[in-house]
């Protein structure tokens, strides 16, 4: 009994602190362009072993994410792109892989490649997108890149490449621990009907009112399950004082 009883305890301690992790990421990313929060629950789940299931320990989870979006902030900055409706911009994951995001504040590095503002390479229509050296970069609605080659008059634009934009079903789209989406199907279809803002950001869609109160919440679990911790060691002792031989 006393076992098991320390066993729900520390379980639930340990499930805890996985919750405070996400919650604290959440929080962390707060201000970050385009991220949307994980979504976070506690399931029951039963004991096993011999006897009566009499016990039952919480399981923390992350069934999905939460895909409502973060509002939008004009910047008026010609690199920073927003998405309209449910679309995705495709990136090349730090694996090498096709992936699918939201943060548009993009950036030109030093060697001429166009990447979000945490470096991963934005894709276009044979790969990521390099820039040309230019002295002025312009994305329209539908991810067209011009730029105005240097030393060119202002009305000599010419056309880089097309920001894959995408729009596969919500339902088979999955977030990753790098906070990067990735479709269920593999690599999703360019999707041409989908649109961007230039000039303007999506901002994260974090609560941060509900997260700090789930925090505090989390917090005083944490420390009743610790103190179940101790009163199952006072339990074990006294259990061991009526059984030692007088």
């Amino acid at each position: 009994m006393i076992d098991r009883m320390l066993y729900v305890a520390m379980s639930g301690a340990k499930e805890t602190l996985l919750s405070q992790a996400n919650a604290t990421n959440n929080l962390a990313n707060a201000s970050t362009p385009g991220f949307l929060s994980d979504l976070n629950q506690f399931r029951s789940m039963p004991v096993f072993g011999a006897g009566h299931p009499t016990r039952v320990y919480a399981m923390d989870e992350r069934p999905q994410a939460d895909f409502n979006h973060g509002s939008l902030s004009q910047t008026g900055r010609d690199l920073d792109v927003a998405v309209k409706g449910g679309g995705w911009i495709a990136v090349q994951g730090a694996d090498g892989n096709e992936a699918y995001t939201r943060r548009g504040d993009l950036v030109v590095d030093a060697n001429g490649l166009l990447q979000t503002g945490n470096g991963l390479p934005v894709m276009g229509n044979a790969g990521p997108i390099a820039i040309p050296p230019s002295s002025k970069i312009d994305i329209g609605l539908d991810g067209t890149i011009s730029i105005q080659p240097l030393g060119q008059q202002a009305n000599e634009l010419a056309v880089v490449d097309r920001i894959k934009l995408v729009n596969p079903p919500l339902e088979q789209m999955h977030k990753g621990l790098d906070g990067l989406m990735r479709f269920d199907g593999g690599v999703a279809e360019a999707d041409a009907n989908q649109r961007l803002v230039s000039g303007a950001l999506e901002t994260s869609n974090v609560n941060v009112v509900n997260e700090m109160v789930d925090m505090i919440e989390l917090a005083r679990r944490f420390q009743m399950q610790v103190k179940m911790m101790k009163t199952a060691e006072e339990n074990a002792t006294a259990a061991a004082s009526l059984l030692r031989p007088v």
